[in-house]
């Protein structure tokens, strides 16, 4: 479910900084710069690992920053296809089930995927599978918060357009701006 990913970048580092510990202003300049962040056909970045290499820096002619090249690696979530991950029902739409980890939610098991046989209820909107234990019958719910086994069957990256200025158009949202997600199988 989580993986190490190594990157390289050049950190600039302002000169209001340079008496403070390069390593310890570099972390925190990845830090904002890559956490929280979906990097595309790579995952979301979590957090800093570790930093592997970092060169000296180098200052360009007028500007007064120092520039590093660094080497390192971050902790990223990216579950591979067929592994099997617990979460909690977000909610629930005829056309299937929100999951959440908590720190990732668009997660999506579309109701073709759920135990059969399935039915959807209007008017709780939550979905019932109708279990057969020997010949009897049991509805159980997919209430909100419960917890919920699934398995990875897909992941989908999107490129999403940077933040536009005001005057300029701006396509409506739709569920495909998001950068990363993820569609899975219900399991037992």
């Amino acid at each position: 479910m989580f993986i190490l990913t190594s990157f390289k970048d050049v950190i600039r580092t302002p000169p209001e900084l340079f008496n403070e510990d390069l390593t310890t202003t570099i972390s925190q300049f990845l830090n904002e710069k890559f956490a929280n962040k979906v990097v595309a056909n790579v995952g979301l970045c979590v957090c800093l690992f570790d930093i592997e290499a970092k060169d000296n820096p180098y200052i360009f002619p007028g500007d007064g920053g120092a520039h590093t090249k660094v080497d390192f690696r971050f902790v990223v979530f990216r579950p591979f296809i067929e592994e099997i991950i617990v979460g909690k029902v977000k909610n629930c739409s005829k056309e299937g089930v929100h999951v959440t980890l908590g720190f990732f939610d668009d997660i999506f098991i579309p109701a073709n995927s759920l135990q059969h046989p399935s039915r959807f209820e209007e008017v709780e909107q939550v979905w019932v599978w109708e279990y057969d234990n020997n010949g009897e019958k049991h509805d159980l719910f997919m209430d909100q918060g419960e917890p919920v086994r699934f398995r990875v069957v897909s992941e989908t990256f999107v490129e999403t357009s940077p933040v536009t200025n005001e005057g300029e158009l701006q396509k409506e949202k739709t569920s495909n701006d998001t950068p990363y997600s993820i569609t899975l199988v219900c399991c037992v």
